[in-house]
């Protein structure tokens, strides 16, 4: 059984696309102003693991409580992964990640490639 203390962060990313920019950035807006979050830059193309356009917002644990909620009542139509950060990059992004909405398959290979210690 894991521990709860293993988990350092968490993040969610955000998806949009061109027609749901502006509600991305509103919400990107909302979640700075209510919350002790970092917000990372918009990506509007692919990056990483990540099939679309996202930005991401890193919180504290503690944070959880209220970030996450807010964004279950206030995502309108995006599709949000949220996952801890254990250190485990793969393991975080699928059997630890929750999402809201649509699950968007990932690219699982990128992540694996950056693995420490991949062989």
């Amino acid at each position: 059984m894991k521990e709860n203390s293993i988990i350092t962060g968490f993040h969610a990313h955000v998806y949009y696309d061109s027609e749901t920019r502006d509600i991305a950035t509103r919400i990107r807006e909302e979640l700075g102003a209510k919350f002790e979050v970092r917000l990372g830059r918009c990506h509007d193309q692919p990056i990483g693991p990540h099939p679309k356009s996202m930005y991401q917002v890193a919180f504290a644990p503690n944070q959880f409580p209220q970030v996450v909620p807010w964004l279950m009542l206030n995502r309108e139509e995006l599709d949000i992964l949220v996952h801890p950060e254990t250190g485990d990059d793969v393991t975080d992004h699928t059997a630890h990640a929750l999402w809201l909405g649509n699950k968007l398959d990932l690219n699982i290979d990128f992540l694996q490639q950056i693995k420490p210690n991949a062989s």
